[in-house]
């Protein structure tokens, strides 16, 4: 692995840092938070317009960019420096990934170069407060009990006249209350031949019911998203099997959030620390005190062992994807992944936490109150434990794939 960043990367990162810099600050983005669809379709557009950046990770057939998911990851970090309400994680992450890897031929030429352009945002659909075991991040599931085991609840998926029909409800969607259109994963065959088959689903769609969730990360908007006899186009082919096609994306979508979480754990540090060097007590400034120098420097080596494990993760995750394509060419087997993603991303999460906490509090009282940014901070951290992780779950799950615990054989 040769840890140096390309000129092509740096240079991703410091057009992007400089453009966030300018058109994504406190103001701005409580501004957009606050809108009905939660990100800013400006800062969209000059995102797509100047960086390519929902292309970044596709193919250039497509109208993207051809990078792989080390800059995709690298972006994120950026992102995340800010809390960029974009719809990066929705679209790019969790949704165009699924779109290449299992869309038809006609399905990818209509939607991937929209999506590339920026004109086309979408959202991936799971039921319940279950993303991350589709994703095979906290668990393993081979008959995708998760998305409603064939039985009421979830999303169930029966053959129309004409095509397909979806019924049931998801929650917790990312973007899903304003993306123009939707994967959804739902349950097809009933209980006994049951299997998860995903959906494209347009946002007018007749009987689609949408609507923004309350949440706890602002920043990151979610929807609840209503099916009552919804058409519905199937994504691919219905003998390919979903479920791999899911957990491959996880292992990308953990790198990514990973990289996220390590960027706004390292802003909220630099914060702390610049602050801490201006306030005073008892005539001298705060930082200069042994007990806060050595709570940061705590805090700052947990920050960099995440922002290592974050980017071995992004660079882990576009290896395998390059050796799986080698492989399917030669029409070889695949061997399982290993889960760096989920470990890189427990890693980062903990220790965006740990920095936002040390950031509240080394703020004092102005860290507690809800005109200061910290607090959305440590909203962060929390609100992607609970989509994504928690963080004991990431490493249990890590250590059942890596059969840590398990005894040696006579």
């Amino acid at each position: 692995m040769d840890a140096r960043f390309t000129d092509e990367q740096d240079e991703i990162r410091r057009t992007l840092r400089e453009l966030l810099g300018k058109r994504c600050g406190p103001d701005e983005l409580r501004a957009a938070v606050d809108t009905p669809a939660g990100h800013d379709p400006a800062l969209w557009a000059a995102l797509a317009e100047q960086l390519g950046l929902p292309g970044l990770a596709l193919p250039e057939a497509y109208g993207g960019v051809g990078c792989t998911a080390t800059e995709l990851a690298l972006a994120c970090e950026e992102t995340g420096r800010t809390l960029a309400p974009t719809p990066l994680l929705a679209t790019a992450v969790l949704a165009a990934p699924l779109l290449l890897a299992l869309g038809t031929d006609a399905q990818r030429a209509a939607l991937l170069p929209r999506i590339a352009s920026g004109a086309l945002t979408a959202a991936l659909a799971v039921p319940g407060p279950a993303l991350a075991t589709a994703l095979a991040l906290t668990g393993h599931d081979p008959r995708g009990e998760w998305a409603g085991g064939g039985r009421a609840g979830g999303v169930q998926a029966r053959r129309a006249e004409g095509g397909w029909q979806l019924y049931g409800q998801a929650d917790q969607v990312l973007d899903g209350h304003s993306a123009p259109l939707l994967v959804v994963a739902a349950h097809a065959g009933g209980f006994a031949r049951s299997r998860v088959l995903l959906f494209l689903v347009r946002g007018d769609a007749v009987g689609l019911t949408r609507a923004r969730q309350t949440a706890l990360d602002a920043t990151r908007p979610q929807g609840r998203i209503q099916l009552r006899h919804v058409e519905a186009e199937l994504l691919g082919e219905e003998s390919v099997d979903t479920l791999p096609a899911l957990a491959r994306l996880g292992g990308t979508a953990a790198a990514c959030l990973a990289a996220e979480a390590v960027g706004a754990a390292g802003r909220v540090l630099e914060r702390t620390v610049e602050y801490v060097g201006q306030r005073e007590q008892f005539g001298r400034p705060v930082g200069s005190f042994q007990a806060v120098k050595h709570r940061l420097a705590d805090a700052y080596v947990q920050v960099q062992a995440a922002r290592s494990a974050a980017y071995y993760a992004a660079w882990a995750t576009a290896t395998e994807a390059t050796a799986t394509e080698v492989t399917a060419t030669t029409g070889g087997g695949t061997t399982p992944e290993e889960p760096v993603g989920g470990l890189a991303l427990a890693q980062a999460l903990q220790a965006l936490r740990r920095a936002a906490a040390e950031g509240i509090q080394l703020h004092g009282g102005i860290g507690f109150t809800w005109e200061h940014e910290a607090h959305l901070y440590f909203k962060r951290a929390a609100g992607d434990e609970l989509l994504f992780g928690p963080v004991h779950r990431l490493r249990a799950h890590a250590a059942d794939v890596a059969h840590v615990f398990e005894e040696a054989g006579p």
